[in-house]
């Protein structure tokens, strides 16, 4: 009975720390500004570089995705330009600029506390 009991709890925190999400931090873009500022004045340099190398890792991703989508509207012929497909790649390229433009702000938060601790910013420009 013991046993059982300590398999529950043990696969009960397993299940806490996947949704938590202790894997590591992942670069949120909807997080408002407020609260990234916050968080980047309780953090090291370390933190703080760890966090900026995130954030420009997901800019780095996403500025790709555009690049790929751009390059597949540059294949579309003239004539079908104002296609249904052709405008759905556009709305993705918009739909992705804007989510880069709002990555780019909380990392130039966290590249700015960084620089103001003077650590390490090797890497981490975009």
């Amino acid at each position: 009975m013991i046993m059982k009991n300590v398999t529950f709890y043990w696969l009960l925190v397993l299940w806490a720390f996947t949704i938590a999400g202790c894997g590591g931090k992942k670069a949120d873009e909807t997080k408002p500004i407020s609260e990234v500022k916050t968080e980047a004045e309780k953090m090291d340099a370390g933190q703080l570089r760890s966090m900026a190398m995130t954030y420009k890792e997901a800019i780095v991703a996403k500025t790709d995705e555009v690049e790929k989508i751009a390059a597949k509207l540059k294949e579309i012929p003239v004539t079908e330009l104002l296609g249904e497909k052709a405008k759905q790649l556009k709305t993705d390229i918009d739909s992705l600029t804007k989510s880069i433009d709002a990555l780019k702000v909380r990392f130039d938060v966290y590249y700015a506390k960084l620089k103001e601790k003077s650590g390490d910013l090797s890497g981490l420009q975009l």
